[in-house]
């Protein structure tokens, strides 16, 4: 049985649900032990909220200068512990953080690396999409233990109760992963609305909604969803670049995502398409996110959209 070493993801200080679908696919392959880089005298606590997933054992990492020094320690950290438990496979979420330290972790072990999976199979066949999702590709590593970054949501999550044990590991951050120190921070401003990458449900506009979002965000808001935009719609300054989905903004994989006013250019195709069920709304019969959905609504999202928000909000009452 493999060694699967994850590096939990955490909001704050409480895990994720992207922890759960990282031990879900590292339990295909072996034994999974899940990592919690934590400030000093946080480790307990943040490990206590890995309560969902087949987590097999948790290994607790608490050093301030993880903090300090940012993505060069987590990763000389990450290494260090997937050494010591001899690590067949490290698996990390595929965001900004996450890739970086992966390749961070693939040198220190000097290993193979493959980022942006959307699943991974027992036998440790990563499956990617690449040329903008046109294409799918079947890949392993070859040489040394596999590093692989798991897009969020791409998997469901087992989230049975998990209350594995924990302990302390001790790691001596390396001077090279020092030589540069963060002096200031501000977390992002959070609405009430749920993190993009982490929903279930996304709701984006597009081009089509000529700068005006309030029908996505209330048709959003009525199903609990998060809202995205197209390069279009941030590009034109109508909505933050935060919020954009595709090639250049950020993947999405929820279990629900509607794209209304967009025409799906392939950049936008991207970073959505993996998403269990897409539904369309817009005014072109052409579009060609029409050629990709699930259901599609030829019609103005300003005319659909209140509709559709009255109807659900019916149904719910």
């Amino acid at each position: 049985m493999s060694t699967v070493i994850i590096l939990a993801d955490f909001q704050g200080d409480v895990a994720t649900k992207t922890t759960a679908e990282l031990a879900t696919v590292g339990a295909r392959m072996g034994s999974v032990c899940a990592v919690v880089l934590a400030p000093a005298g946080k480790g307990a606590a943040m490990a206590a909220t890995l309560t969902q997933g087949p987590i097999s054992s948790i290994a607790i990492v608490e050093s301030d200068e993880v903090a300090k020094h940012g993505v060069a320690a987590a990763a000389d950290a990450l290494a260090q512990v997937a050494k010591a438990k001899v690590a067949d496979v490290v698996l990390v979420a595929s965001h900004a953080f996450g890739k970086e330290v992966a390749a961070r972790v693939a040198i220190a072990l000097e290993s193979g690396i493959i980022t942006d999976a959307v699943d991974v199979a027992a036998d440790k066949v990563a499956t990617q999409l690449v040329f903008g999702g046109s294409t799918t590709v079947h890949s392993t590593v070859v040489h040394g233990t596999s590093v692989i970054t798991l897009r969020p949501n791409s998997v469901e999550a087992d989230l049975t109760a998990s209350s594995a044990p924990s302990e302390n590991v001790a790691v001596t951050i390396s001077e090279a992963a020092k030589k540069s120190s963060i002096s200031s921070s501000q977390p992002p401003v959070k609405g009430g609305r749920p993190e993009l990458t982490e929903a279930s449900v996304v709701v984006s506009g597009g081009r089509g909604t000529n700068g005006d979002f309030a029908a996505v965000e209330s048709f959003a808001d009525i199903l609990g969803a998060a809202v995205g935009a197209s390069r279009a719609a941030t590009d034109a300054g109508w909505y933050p670049h935060s919020h954009q989905v595709g090639q250049t903004g950020k993947s999405v994989s929820p279990q629900l995502y509607v794209a209304c006013g967009i025409s799906g250019a392939i950049q936008h195709r991207a970073g959505m398409q993996t998403s269990k069920t897409i539904v369309v709304v817009n005014k072109d019969p052409e579009a060609p996110l029409f050629e990709i959905c699930d259901f599609g609504v030829v019609g103005d999202l300003f005319a659909v959209l209140p509709q559709a928000t009255t109807a659900v909000t019916a149904q719910k009452s």
